[in-house]
């Protein structure tokens, strides 16, 4: 059985991983954490250790780790389609079945109409030339008199029954399939069609890329190329039914923009309206068993088949293909519709990295506000959502005509991040100069915030982000060496440098929460993730009191980190949210990996199981190092 990713997701999502545990394991809540004796292997000191924000078991032990899945397929030796099965019955979420939806994308086709018999009357000697002569009928097989000497129905009267073909089944991907390329051949002979590309700037190679083509005028054209089809087009919109019963093509006299789903299948098509007095200018196919527009972004395919890095939404299909062309990938649009969660979901699977185009006016405004109280809930630690906005009365295509692509990377490169644009945006509207202006921001910014995951660090960072930039007087700053830098004199280690961090920013703790599994518990990074550990859920919502909070509980270790805060120079490396949680998780990530490393030379395991767990682990933090690597 096949499980959509986004199943298991919803699944995981509905599953309490703390009370699916607790009724194998007895638990008992410590700070951020539920603890208890680890059911993989035998130990009196409770080592094993439930995240309930991250749905994620990990014992410090036998390294044993995972989520609900690997839970029950570790603790009941099961395999992953009967966990599923449990899981999907408790949550009410129905899995696919298979034969079920196979049979959803299968249609009759219908028979070939069988050919009239031969007439055996004489002809005429000298027979006058007609127009049915010169135009045989569509339906005529001149092999049909001929028979096979060896044919047991030789000699015998043919009745339509005998004749027919048997019914067939057709499948819907094929017929799309074909009907992309019935409109890819159509384009030749439509000069308006050409045109319309030609005025585009598209060449050749781009419109075979992106197998581009082009509807007839014809009000049937389709029921005339696919006679025996005509049941699965009724099913996937492209044919219509009028209210007096007439048949009529969806799509007629535009261009055709085949739609591709993220295996390169066709799963429906855009059409663009050759004449701009024609309402609506662009038609989409609409919703079907194989075409779902909101789950949908056109130029995801063929981004991914490009190996694009960068992602970056746009509006229409033309601003994804000209991007293309001047060698721009992972260009995507929605569908003729706004953006939703799952197009963002969709684009943060490819990079925790996106980028947002906007026109500058005011529409452009309304939707940049409408996309970002729908993208604040997705942004977990580590994702990041950039906004580019667009001049007035320029598309992506006319400002790199403009501007000239170096240009125009230039300004993507340089559009602003998340929290820099709902700064401008919140305060434009408002005197920040004032002290009444700057309450109306703050507000109005708590609104906002509240719309981010309460589990991450990114709307406390918000919040003393915009505390700094409205000029608010800080009671208290650490000093600072800044000759210091990430390259590190031998006064400042990794681990210390992870301590400054979280000094500066406590709710960056989240990113470090894996080390306490990895560091040995003499270190000084290892006592005061100990303390985080218990204190964390108690820290104030305000950014500067959870400083002095913090500070308050590491006190015995006061002189060992006045040193560390005095040689580290964190300030210039955090001076936004985001380049603080990606110093975060970077540094995470490689203290993971390096601790996992000792520990495996090592060679100190308690079983060969803790072994593979360990080796797994070091798989999956490479994985995330490879990842950093490249988008840096």
């Amino acid at each position: 059985m096949a499980i959509p990713q986004h199943t298991i997701d919803q699944i995981l999502d509905r599953t309490d991983i703390v009370d699916l545990i607790g009724q194998r394991v007895k638990l008992k809540k410590t700070g951020r954490t539920y603890s208890g004796c680890c059911p993989f292997h035998q130990e009196k000191t409770p080592s094993f250790h439930v995240y309930r924000d991250k749905q994620y078991y990990h014992c410090f032990g036998c390294q044993a780790n995972g989520n609900a899945i690997r839970f029950l397929m570790d603790i009941d030796s099961r395999n992953f389609v009967d966990v599923m099965k449990e899981l999907a019955s408790q949550t009410g979420i129905e899995l696919p079945k298979d034969n079920q939806d196979s049979k959803k994308l299968v249609y009759k086709r219908e028979a070939k109409k069988p050919a009239p018999p031969a007439k055996t009357a004489p002809a005429p000697a000298t027979p006058a030339p007609t127009e049915t002569d010169q135009a045989p009928a569509a339906h005529f097989d001149p092999f049909e008199q001929f028979q096979p000497a060896d044919d047991p129905f030789a000699g015998f009267e043919q009745y339509p029954d005998f004749d027919q073909e048997p019914v067939q089944e057709g499948n819907l991907f094929d017929l799309l399939e074909n009907v992309a390329q019935f409109y890819e051949q159509q384009l030749p002979h439509s000069q308006s069609a050409q045109q319309y590309f030609r005025q585009r700037g598209l060449s050749a190679q781009t419109i075979q890329f992106w197998r581009l083509g082009y509807a007839p005028e014809d009000w049937q054209h389709l029921e005339k190329a696919f006679p025996q089809d005509i049941e699965g087009l009724k099913l996937l919109g492209l044919i219509r039914t009028s209210d007096s019963g007439r048949d009529f093509d969806l799509l007629r006299d535009r261009v055709i923009f085949p739609i591709r789903d993220h295996k390169g299948r066709v799963v429906g098509f855009g059409g663009r309206a050759l004449n701009d007095e024609i309402k609506p200018k662009y038609i989409n196919s609409p919703d079907s068993e194989v075409f779902h527009k909101n789950q949908l972004l056109y130029g995801l395919y063929e981004g991914r088949k490009q190996k694009a890095q960068d992602w970056l939404m746009v509006e229409g299909y033309m601003d994804v293909i000209a991007l293309q062309q001047y060698g721009i990938y992972g260009a995507v649009a929605t569908l003729g519709t706004a953006s939703n969660t799952e197009h963002l979901n969709i684009l943060f699977k490819q990079n925790s990295r996106i980028t947002i185009a906007f026109d500058g006016d005011a529409a452009g405004q309304k939707a940049a506000r409408r996309t970002l109280e729908i993208a604040l809930p997705l942004l977990n630690d580590g994702r990041e959502l950039k906004f580019f906005v667009l001049p007035d009365d320029h598309d992506p295509d006319s400002l790199i005509r403009r501007e000239g692509i170096e240009n125009f990377r230039r300004l993507l490169d340089q559009a602003p991040l998340l929290s820099d644009f709902v700064f401008a945006h919140l305060s434009q509207n408002h005197d920040i100069s004032k002290p009444e202006g700057k309450s109306q921001v703050m507000g109005e910014l708590k609104q906002l915030t509240e719309l981010l995951p309460k589990t991450g660090s990114y709307r406390y960072l918000l919040q003393q982000f915009f505390r700094e930039k409205l000029g608010f007087n800080r009671k208290w700053q650490p000093h600072t060496n800044n000759d210091a830098s990430l390259s590190f004199s031998t006064k400042v280690d990794a681990e210390e440098y992870v301590v400054a961090i979280l000094i500066n920013h406590p709710y960056l703790y989240i990113h470090f929460e894996p080390l306490r599994a990895l560091i040995p518990a003499d270190q000084l990074l290892a006592k005061i993730l100990q303390i985080f550990n218990g204190i964390f859920d108690e820290l104030p919502d305000d950014p500067e009191l959870a400083k002095y909070y913090v500070l308050g509980a590491c006190a015995a270790y006061h002189y060992e980190l006045q040193r560390i805060l005095q040689q580290a120079n964190v300030g210039d490396y955090t001076t936004s949210p985001e380049k603080a949680d990606k110093l975060a998780e970077d540094f995470s990530i490689k203290l993971q990996y390096h601790f996992l490393q000792q520990k495996i030379r090592s060679k100190k395991f308690s079983s060969i199981e803790e072994m593979r767990n360990l080796k797994h682990q070091i798989y999956q933090i490479d994985k995330k190092r490879s990842l950093t690597l490249l988008e840096e």
